[in-house]
Formats: structure tokens, sequence, C-alpha cells
């Protein structure tokens, strides 16, 4: 195939979205003759589409020393421009960034056009100011840019502009009107009027948002309305690594771990590759997050290190690894120090969560009690559903552990409620632990019965193992003449096998998993002393039990 059919096919397979073969097919010909400026471009966003961050850098670099000699300086800012935006978000590219920043700059300033590539100067104006903290200067630098936006009909412009002003109007805690403003323009985004490369930008920006004001039920239903966006790009890499990391926190949240895992892996591979620390360390907290709930302890151990060595300090993760592993003082010192460092209220108020449990189990009532008012009071200042589920559960924790069963059963119920309407079942199961532990004292041992074995049911289904064991621990035996040393849900199981069901039948009509019904058969025979079936009907049959 000749340099012209290639690139023909090139620009074929890009008009039609295909960024794949765009890519190959654009790269291929620029290897049989060097390609215009113009089919740089095209290469150029192609490869970043496709995750290919130094093929495309390269490609835009190229395509703007193109334009200029071609004397097209406003191509040539629309250029430079990306690559701006290609090195701004990695703290070891800063400089890179300023300098193309300051090239934008120049080439407008020799310009006497007004165009809209003054509108996409302001927005990267804007971001630069946002990582150095201004944020009421980038607000206004994102206004303005959306201005010029409207003014030349450019939806590439306006989506990045409104964008950046809405995380700005959130910063400046100005939320619901942030937040008006994100969801306007993820609109644009779902309805397909900006292109892909600006699609996927926002797209993972106002899932950042959304988890930096843990505002995840937003972030799951935007995340849901994009499903059939993504499809449509099956080539594309529309999840970047820090994007990445919020599905899988939120695939963690609604009880698809192993997903979540899979998701977190990809971040780390792909944030691997990158000189940005930070979010490296990100990914490998979340993957040690994971491992530590499934009770995979030596794999959590060294994702949190690498966590740590990437710069992301390893709290409260690493804490509530010591506690789980039974190191209590261990997990002490290393909680005490997170809320001594740590001021940021999004990290402090897991840093809170964290500290509760650890301070319980310590015995020291005082200083939980105190780090649950701390929680509540950040709790009080976002309109945040997490965080009132949180605060309310640390507060029921802290209440039981006083004594106050009935005082700590009010607030496990408001907890219960909110994340049952986030389905998040591991806070669910963890509440209906603690639920339990209530009603034990307040002399209800059957409801407690019923709560415990919820709760380890959904423990079991999810994998994780540290919860089910000390779950299982707080089940006390049901009609002991009866039954021997069976818990309740065990009864109800052994009834059901003297009817002659099997265990495919048994968990449908339960609701629980095989492996789960097979756990309680296999307790059952040990229990018992029995070894087959028709014994365990036998049995039910002479204790009357059915």
């Amino acid at each position: 195939m000749t340099a012209t059919e290639t690139l023909a096919r090139g620009r074929a397979a890009f008009e039609q979205e295909a960024w794949s073969e765009a890519y190959t097919r654009l790269a291929a010909a620029d290897g049989l003759a060097p390609l215009e400026p113009d089919d740089l471009d095209r290469l150029a966003t192609a490869a970043y589409l496709i995750g290919e961050d130094t093929a495309s850098a390269e490609a835009r670099t190229r395509a703007h020393n193109g334009f200029l000699e071609r004397g097209e300086k406003i191509r040539a800012a629309r250029s430079a421009f990306w690559l701006v935006f290609t090195f701004i978000d990695n703290p070891a590219q800063q400089a890179q960034a300023g300098g193309w920043l300051a090239r934008v700059r120049r080439l407008l300033d020799e310009s006497t056009l007004e165009c809209a590539e003054q509108g996409f100067f302001l927005c990267a104006f804007g971001f630069q100011k946002v990582v150095e903290g201004e944020i009421e200067a980038a607000h206004a630098a994102f206004g303005q840019a959306a201005r010029i936006g409207a003014r030349f009909n450019d939806p590439d412009l306006t989506a990045l502009a409104r964008h950046g002003e809405g995380r700005a109007l959130l910063r400046m805690e100005k939320t619901v009107d942030g937040f008006a403003m994100l969801d306007e323009v993820m609109v644009a985004v779902t309805c397909g009027e900006v292109a892909p490369m600006v699609a996927g930008v926002v797209y993972c920006s106002v899932i950042g948002a959304c988890h930096e004001m843990f505002d995840l039920r937003r972030a799951q239903e935007w995340t849901t309305a994009l499903a059939g966006w993504c499809a449509a790009h099956p080539d594309m890499v529309p999840f970047r690594g820090q994007c990445l990391i919020h599905r899988s926190e939120l695939m963690q949240l609604h009880g698809a771990w192993q997903e979540a895992i899979d998701e977190a892996q990809r971040a780390c591979e792909r944030l691997a590759k990158r000189p940005s620390q930070s979010n490296a360390g990100a990914a490998y907290y979340q993957q040690a997050e994971l491992y530590r709930l499934r009770g995979e302890f030596e794999k959590a151990d060294e994702a949190y290190r690498r966590a740590g060595q990437a710069g992301r300090k390893p709290y409260p993760g690493f804490a509530l690894l010591r506690l789980a592993q039974g190191q209590i003082d261990a997990a002490n010192v290393a909680i005490h120090r997170a809320l001594q460092e740590v001021r940021a209220f999004k990290m402090r108020a897991q840093i809170l969560r964290a500290s509760v449990e650890i301070m319980l189990a310590g015995h020291d009532l005082p200083a939980a009690r105190g780090a649950a008012e701390e929680l509540t009071l950040i709790a009080g200042q976002f309109d945040a559903p997490f965080l009132r589920a949180a605060s309310a559960q640390a507060s029921g924790a802290v209440a039981l552990a006083a004594g106050d069963a009935s005082g700590a059963v009010s607030w496990l119920r408001d907890a219960w409620t909110i994340w049952q309407e986030l389905d998040a079942p591991y806070e669910v199961a963890r509440v209906r632990a603690l639920m339990g532990l209530a009603y034990r004292q307040l002399g209800d041992d059957d409801g407690a019965q019923m709560e415990f074995e919820a709760a380890g049911e959904t423990f079991d289904r999810l994998g994780a193992a540290p919860d089910t064991s000390r779950v299982a621990g707080l089940l006390t035996p049901v009609s002991p003449q009866a039954s021997g040393s069976l818990t309740g849900r065990e009864v109800e199981v052994l009834r059901l096998i003297a009817t002659g069901k099997t265990n495919r039948a048994i968990a449908a009509e339960l609701v629980i998993s095989e492996k789960t019904v097979a756990r309680h058969v296999s307790n059952i025979f040990t229990k018992l002393d029995l070894s087959s079936r028709s014994a365990a009907t036998a049995y039910a049959y002479s204790h009357k039990l059915v």
C-alpha cells in the first residue's frame, strides 16, 4: 500500500472515530512520508484517545512546529494548548506545561485576530491557577473563556470552560451552583455535543469532583449515563489513571469487589508508565484497601508500602490493616500520627472514621468520642449522604461502647438507611453487626441473631473474610435442647434439608449463595456428628424441628 493510500485510510478511520485504526494507519503513513501538520494533529488526537500519551505529545509538537513554519500562528497556538493540557495534571511536568502556556500566550499576542483559541488559553491559564491554589483567579479565567466559547459557538471550548468554572465554584464552597454547572456540562457530553477527547477529559474531571465532595450518588449516576457513550467508542481509553481509581472506588462501594480490584490493577499499570507519582500512589492505595478487606494481608501490606513509595501516605488503611492483624498498639500509633499530619477535610474524614474503630478496639472511649464528634462537624458542612452515614455509624459505635444501646440503635438505624440508599452492601453489613451487639445489650437475643446472620451472609458473599470470621464468633446457638450448637440460620437450612431440597433450592428460598448453603451444611454435619443428608433428615424429625 502506498503512502497516499495509507494516509487516506487513516483519515477515513479518524472521521469514523475508529481511533486505534486511525492511529495505526496515520503512524504508518508518517513512517512512509512525513505527515503535514493537519494529519499530525489527527495522529496526536488518535494517540491520546487510545492512551498513547507519549506518541501523542510527540505528534502534537511536530504539528505545532509545522503550523509555525506555514505561518499559521492560531493553529499553532491550538496545538500548543493541547500540549499544556497533556502536561498540566502531572506534577512532574509543570515546567513543560508552563513553557507551552507561555508559547500560547505569545502566539496569540502576536496575532491580531480575535479567535476561540483565546478562550482555550484562558482555560489552560485557569487550570494552572487551580494547581497553584488560586481558585478565584481560576474561576474568573474560566468564566471569561466560557463567554468566548459562546461568542464563537465552540462547544468544546464552552464545555471545558464551564466545567472548570463549576469545579472552581466547588472549591469556593458554592456547592449547589458548582454541581448545577457540572451537570449541565455532562448533559452536553452524554448527548454527543463535544469531541471525544474533551468528553473523556470532562467526564473524569466531574467524577473526580464528585469524589472530592463525597457525592458518590451523583458520581454513580453519571457513570451509568455514560455507559452507552463508552460502548460507542470501544477502542478509546476514556478513563485515565485517576478516573480508573474513582471507578474502582465506586465498584467497591457497590459490592463488585473483583471488578474493583481489576480496575485498580489497570490504574496501577497505566500510571506506572507515567512520572506522576501521586496518582500512582493512589492506585496502589486503592488496591491495598481491597486486599485488606478480603483478608489478603500480605498483598495489602505490599500495596500500602508501594503507595507510600509513590508519594501517597497510606492513611488510614495501613492502620486498619494493623488492627485487622491484631496489632492494636501499632494501629493506634499509626492513626494518631495521621490525625496530627492530615488537615484536608476529605482525607481527614476517612481518618476519623478509622480512628473511631481503632480507638474503641483499644478501649479509649474519650478519644473515640472526640473523633466521632469531629466527623459529625465535617458531615454537617457538606450535604453528602456518605459523610452523614459515616458520622451516624461512628456515633452509634461510640454510644454502644458507652453502654447506651438504645441511643446506639437510633444512630445505627439512620446509618443503615443511608447506606441502603447508596447501595453500599459492605457498609450495611457493618452497621447490622453493630446493631446485633446493641440488641444483645438490650436483651433481644433473637434480634441480635438475625442481624449477625444477615451481616455474615453479606460478608461471605463479598469475600470479606476477616468480617465473616468476626461475625461468626458473635453468633450464639438457638434452641440448644433441640439443635445442639446450631445457629438459627443452620436450623433453617437443616429444616429445608429434611424436606428434600437441594443446596441450590435452599439458596433460592433463603436468598443466599450456594456457597453459603454448602458452608452451613458442612457446619451442621460437623456439629451434630452426621455423615449424610438422610441422617440430617432423621435428626430433624426426631428432634421435632420439622
